[in-house]
This record gives structure tokens, sequence and C-alpha cells, in this order.
């Protein structure tokens, strides 16, 4: 009974010692106003509270502002909006860095980070951020993690003086989500970076070694009688298009809208009508020869904006939305001779698609998502008679996706996950739910994490259950931290539907330890060394394989970056994945990799990233070698280009080629080489206008041995007659040319220019100055578009 009384009077202790840690500014009600203009003269900044006595938050711990570049902020606040006045000193003005770009393109600038916390609750914080040059960035925060994909509309404006410069900042209560109580106590804090000699400053301290940065907001008091205003504005667009490509000629025009309604305090609804996504940024794509498949970044705005509920558990790849048509390869295997495919579109057209999420005071988030598909069809002509059928490749589909989470102790949730995709008809339908767990006491120096998922497939009748889970111990505070962990999924679990899984059926265990520094060493402002080890199993009990990996990072005081790793196995392992039928292994040796990587000052207007790796398979003639280079050069504040080239060559790879049809299945022993030209650029006029280029060449050659193999039951090859002539000549061409106007708050003109050409043959053997002149025998997608959005607030439209 004594040991826990003294627990208990220990934990209240810590308790308080936190409360009287933290800072307080209390802001004031006004009745005129500031402009925002970047002065802070009127008499609206007054008689305020400040906001001082910064202290190092990076590369330090706790040290004292440097006098001549102290910061000081003043809070105040009418019925409309709360406002910041932010004045960062400087004893050498010259000295800020001032790189123009675009909103959240934080480049080689210096700003000010405001983090507000309407609920104070440790864990959801938004953040604006305001940069020398005035650009705007903003984020919502979750748990630690920053989502810059989220936009709000305020106001702000920087102007640079003999000592200082200053951000004058309006955040309309749109822009936040908060409680209708009289009196309002918010989570707040401020942090300022200075770039050019790589130091930042918080506010309220944040210990680094313990928790995460949301956990150590001050106060924000003085708050009070202030009502969330009707939160719902609309963006309508229109899009013109024209597109060419082998002599064919095509004209589109399209209108929609995305609209945003706040439902009560803390909800919101966001919709998308009749959406279009003509103008997303092109996907990197690679020749995939391995077994699994390849996972593209997400593009579309509306589906990378505000998902940070939805992202819970890894279930939802929104990318599944208007993807390929589940039947598409369907149409092809089972064409006859007599046939030919007239039309066979590669993607599914989205109606609409709604999402509704936020978070109450208690701590509970709800998110829920929701988007259909229209039906898509292919057109099979017969040769003979010249008849066109259709044949359905994708019925009309709903998706769904709903997230309950329940946050607590400013450390800790639970939540629950249902996916759900309903098509019309007989076709496919699916359904996955798990409970996802993340406790760490009330010290933050231990946690626990974990999840359990089912998932229930129907296809033909029939319904296929699977389940997967995941336990993770850690100890997450101190220089030296460590866990150890399991993974567990059995054959039948599939989330692919609205999830992207790589494989199923196996039984995972892993451990870790790390080292790191948290103040910065004579040598060395961070450092991090880690140690993995693991060993994988089949879920049916088959050893499959073990991995032992070493990794650093270090960044010098002159901030040189680099590192490296050294990776590798020990006895045979057993690759259940590459001869893509089910119970079949390729056994091989283990791989050897090490890796090394440089990356210099961004600071100076010439900075290089180098890296380069080196692989082979023990007592195998197998080498890989990959080499990276991408400088970049600032040739001025406002024009900056980066190339990069980026090499590979793999020697004596054995690999699946195809399985025939007496089961035989075929590999081969080929080579294969990637070489990757890209190149990115961006022209600022000012912080609202820009002419951006994103230019890549990818061209893989692979190259087989005439002699190919059989995979027998050993999991060894044989050498088998099997002759065809599998090589490939791979190519992607991705030009892009774009220019943004942002005119108006919210509202934006986008001009962009596209070409595209995709080969793929078996001239693999040509060298690259021939290849590229194959490639451009290919005819060309050219296109041009013009998207308007213009953003409409109707408390602005009421007024």
């Amino acid at each position: 009974m004594k040991k826990v009384f003294l627990a208990l009077s220990l934990f209240c202790i810590i308790s308080i010692f936190a409360q009287e840690n933290k800072k307080t500014v209390i802001s004031k009600r006004v009745d005129n106003p500031p402009k925002i203009d970047g002065v802070l003269d009127d008499s609206a900044w007054q008689a305020t509270d400040v906001a001082k006595d910064f202290v190092m938050f990076q590369p330090g711990d706790g040290t004292k502002e440097r006098q001549d570049k102290k910061t000081t902020v003043k809070v105040i606040y009418d019925n409309n909006a709360i406002y910041f006045g932010a004045t960062m000193y400087d004893d050498s003005p010259e000295d800020i860095a001032m790189q123009f770009g675009g909103r959240d393109q934080f480049g080689q600038t210096d700003f000010i980070l405001i983090s507000l916390n309407p609920n104070n609750d440790g864990l959801n914080d938004t953040e604006f951020i305001v940069m020398s040059t005035g650009a705007q960035a903003d984020s919502k925060v979750s748990s630690g993690r920053e989502d810059f994909s989220w936009n709000a509309v305020w106001e702000s404006k920087v102007v640079i003086n003999d000592n200082s410069w200053v951000a004058e900042i309006k955040i309309p209560y749109s822009a936040l989500r908060f409680s209708n109580s009289n009196i309002q106590t918010w989570g707040i804090n401020f942090i300022r970076k200075i770039n050019n000699i790589n130091e930042e400053y918080v506010w309220n301290y944040i210990d680094k070694k313990i928790g995460i940065f949301t956990q150590y907001s001050g106060l924000l008091e003085g708050i009070e009688n202030i009502k969330p205003p009707t939160r719902l504005n609309f963006s309508p667009y229109a899009t013109l298009s024209y597109t060419t490509f082998d002599g064919e000629n095509n004209f589109e025009t399209n209108f929609g809208m995305d609209l945003k309604y706040g439902i009560n305090e803390s909800f919101t609804l966001d919709a998308t009508l009749i959406p279009d996504f003509g103008q997303t940024a092109f996907d990197e794509q690679v020749l995939n020869l391995g077994p699994f498949e390849q996972r593209y970044q997400e593009q579309r705005p509306f589906f990378t904006e505000g998902t940070e509920l939805f992202s819970k558990g890894g279930l939802f790849y929104s990318r599944r939305v208007g993807n390929t048509p589940i039947n598409y390869s369907d149409i092809e295997d089972n064409l006859n001779n007599n046939e030919e495919i007239i039309d066979n579109p590669s993607k599914v057209n989205m109606l609409n698609a709604v999402k509704v999420s936020g978070r109450t005071k208690g701590g509970l988030g709800i998110g829920f998502f929701n988007a259909i598909t229209e039906k898509t069809s292919a057109k099979i002509k017969n040769l003979d008679s010249d008849e066109i059928i259709s044949i359905i490749t994708e019925p009309l589909a709903n998706y769904n996706v709903l997230v309950l989470d329940q946050q607590f102790n400013k450390n800790s949730s639970i939540s629950l996950v249902n996916t759900n995709v309903l098509r019309d008809g007989i076709f496919r339908d699916a359904n996955v739910t798990a409970l996802i767990f993340d406790i760490a006491d009330k010290e933050n120096k231990y946690k626990v994490s974990g999840n359990l998922k089912m998932s229930n497939v129907l296809e033909n009748s029939e319904n296929t259950a699977g389940y997967a889970g995941f336990l993770r111990l850690a100890k997450t505070h101190g220089n030296v931290q460590y866990g150890a962990g399991h993974w567990r999924a059995d054959d039948k679990y599939d989330y692919n539907d609205l999830g992207f899984q790589r494989r199923n059926n196996y039984s995972n265990y892993f451990s870790f330890i790390s080292y790191r520094i948290f103040e910065p060493t004579k040598n060395f402002n961070n450092f991090r060394i880690n140690l993995e080890a693991s060993t994988r199993y089949r879920n049916s009990g088959e050893y499959s394989e073990n991995n032992f990996e070493l990794d650093a990072f270090f960044i010098t005081k002159n901030r040189l970056a680099f590192g490296g790793g050294i990776e590798t196995g020990i006895g045979k392992q057993y690759d259940f994945y590459e001869p893509r039928v089910e119970d079949r292994f390729f056994k091989q040796n283990p791989v050897s990799e090490s890796s090394a990587w440089i990356s210099t000052d961004y600071r100076k207007k010439l900075a290089i990233d180098l890296r380069g790796e080196y692989a082979f398979r023990y007592d195998s003639e197998g080498r890989y070698i990959g080499i990276n280079v991408s400088p970049r050069f600032r040739f001025s504040d406002k024009f900056s280009m980066i190339y990069s080239l980026d090499i590979s060559k793999l020697t004596n790879e054995n690999g699946y080629v195809e399985e025939l049809s007496n089961g035989d299945i075929i590999f081969g022993n080929r080579d294969f080489k990637s070489v990757t030209n890209s190149i990115s650029g961006k022209l600022s006029f000012n912080i609202k206008s820009s002419v951006e280029l994103s230019f890549r060449h990818y061209w893989s050659p692979v190259v087989y041995d005439s002699q190919y193999s059989f995979l027998n039951d050993l999991g060894t090859l044989e050498n088998h007659s099997y002759s065809a002539n599998n090589d490939i000549n791979y190519n992607i061409w991705n030009f892009d040319l774009n220019y943004s106007w942002q005119f108006a708050p919210g509202s934006q003109l986008v001009a962009l220019y596209r070409n595209t050409i995709f080969n793929e043959d078996q001239f693999s053997g040509l060298k690259f100055h021939k290849n590229l002149k194959n490639l451009f025998k290919e005819p060309i997608t050219n296109n041009i578009s013009v998207k308007f959005i213009y953003f409409l607030d109707y408390n602005k439209l009421k007024a």
C-alpha cells in the first residue's frame, strides 16, 4: 500500500511540475482589428501580453536565445479571428535567408511557426507557418505526424526592418475547430527557424528525449465569448483541356466543385462533385519484374488533404478508388482468336466522393469516407461478324471507410477501422475491420502498440475470411531506445480492394536497438545509430529468411549530412513469393548489401546529394551496383534547379519468367539495368506566381541468357528447353511545365503543358542515344490544360 501511495504521490508531483513549467500568454479582445500589413503600429497591439524568452529547440536543448536574435509574439482576437504579431529580431537582416517558394515549400528561408491546439489535448495541433519571404505553410498534426497536404485560407504579411523581420497574421475562426465554451484555454507554442546559423528556438520548452512535441504546448488564455462561425466554403472550378495523340485530337471541358462544411464545432464535411484530376503530377513508374504490385503516391488533392484519421492502421490506399478495373486483365486473357479489343479503359471514373472527419473535445475522432465510381466496360469486336459487344470490367462500386479513434492521456489511442467495397451485381465485395492500439505510460517512457485485423471477401458466392495481427513493445525515451515485436497474417487475409497488400501468410519476429543524441557534441549536431534483426516464417510454420541491418546517420556542425548501412542474412533463404505459385519456394543464398550517402549544405548556392550501393549474393555471381548523383543550384532566391541521375545495374539475377501450361515454373538468368534522368526547376515571380518544370526519363533494358531453367520441388533450378525471347526495353518519358497564380486567397489559375511517351519492346541491346532515337519514333501525347479555381467563403458572402 505504501508503494502505491508513493507512486501516486510521485505522479502528482510530476504532473504539478509539468503544469508549472507551462508558459502562459494572455490574449486581448479588440474591437478594431489591425490591418494586416506587417507593421505593428495599430492601436490593437498596444498594452498586450507578450510571449518571449524563447529557448533553443534545435540543435541544442533549452539554451537561452541569443541576445541579438530575440523573438516576441503578441496575440489578440475579435469576434471573427485570432491575430498574431511576431517580431524576429536580427542584428544582420542582410543574412536572413530569402529563397522564394510556393505554399508549403520551405527551401532556404527563416520562418515563424504558430502551433495551436484549441482542445489542448496534447496530440492534435494545427500549424501556421510564415516564412521570411512572406510565403505560407500550414499543416494538421496528429500524434506528432505533420500533414502539410491540409490547406486553410488565412492572411499574413511580412516586412523586413533594419534590425528585425515582422510577421503579422490573421487566422479566421473558420480555419480552426474549437468548442462553444464561454472561456477558452488553448494549447499554443511558437518555433522560430534562423536558417543562416542553423538554429531553431521554441517558446515553451520541448524535451526531445521524452514524448512528442505537441505534448509541450504552453497555454493561451483570455479568449472569452467567441462563437464558432458557420464553416462553409465552396471552390468551383473549370478546366479546359486539349490533347493530341497519334493524329487524333481531343478537346474537353469540365466543371465541378469542392465543398467544405462545418457540421458542428468538431466535424467537417468535405465533398468533391464531378472531380477533375487531369493536372495531377505524373507517377514515377518503373519496370516491375517482382512478384508485388508497384505502389504509387497519391497525387489527387481531395485524397491527400486532411486524411490523418483515414491513415490509421494502413488499411486505406486511396489509389484504389478510380484505379484499374478489377477485370481489366481478363479481357485480354479470355480473348478468342476471332476477336479483337476495341476499347478497354485502364481507369475507372469517379462520380463523387465525400468525407466527414473531426474530433470531439473528449478526444474521440470520427472519420467517414465514401466514394462512388461509375460502371466501366470493354468493347470487343468479332472479326467474323463485325459485331461489337460490351463486357463490364468494373460495375458501379461504392467505397467506404469508417474510423473511430479515442485518444487519452495526451499520448495514447485506441481505434476501430472498417473499410468496405460493394460492387453492383455478382462482382467481388470486400470488408476489413481492425482494432488498433497505441498506448504509452504517463511518463512517455514505454509504449505498446499493435492491431488485430479481420478480412472478408465475397466472390463467386463464397466468403473467405482471414486475419492479421501486430504487437510491438518499445522503450521510447532517452539516448538508448529499443523494442521488439511480431507480425502475423494467415493465407486468407486480404485487404487489397481498398488497401495495399504485398503479401500474406507470414509470421515475422523483429527487434531493434538505437542510440541517438539530443544535444550537439564537439563535431556533430545530431547522429543516430540503429541495429535491427528479424526472422521470418510463413504462418503455416515454414522458415523463410532472416535479416540483420546496421545503419547510421550523422549531421556535422557545418550541416554536412552523411550515413550508410550494412545489411545481410545468414544461411539459406526461402522465397515463397517469387515463384508466384502457392506453397512453392525458391531457395537461394542470402544477399549482403552496403550503402553510403552524403548530402552537402543546402544553404550554399551549390549543393549535392550522392548515394552509392553495392550488393552481392553469397557463393554466386549475382551483383548489384547503384549510384545516384543529384546536384542542385540556386541561381537566385527566385530561381533554382535540381538534376538527378540514377544508374543501377543488377547482373546474374535468377527471376521468374512465366508458368507453362504443364505447371513448370520458368526462371531466367538476367541482367537488369536502369537509367533515370530527372530535372526539376522553379522560377518564382513572387510568392503567389511561379513557373515550374518537371522532367523524367526512365530507361530499363533487360537481357536474358539463352539458357532458361525450371524450379524443381526442392526450390532449386534445373536447365529447361524453354527458348522464348523475354528481353525487354522499357521507356517512360514525362515532361510537365506549369504556371500557377494565386490571384486571391484560396483561388488559383494553373496552366499546364505536358507531353508523355511510353514504349516497351525487345530492343534491349540499344545504346542510350540509339534508344532515345528509337523512343521518339513512338507517338507523343501532348496535352495543354487550364484550370481555374475560385474560393468562396459563406461568411464573407453573407456580410
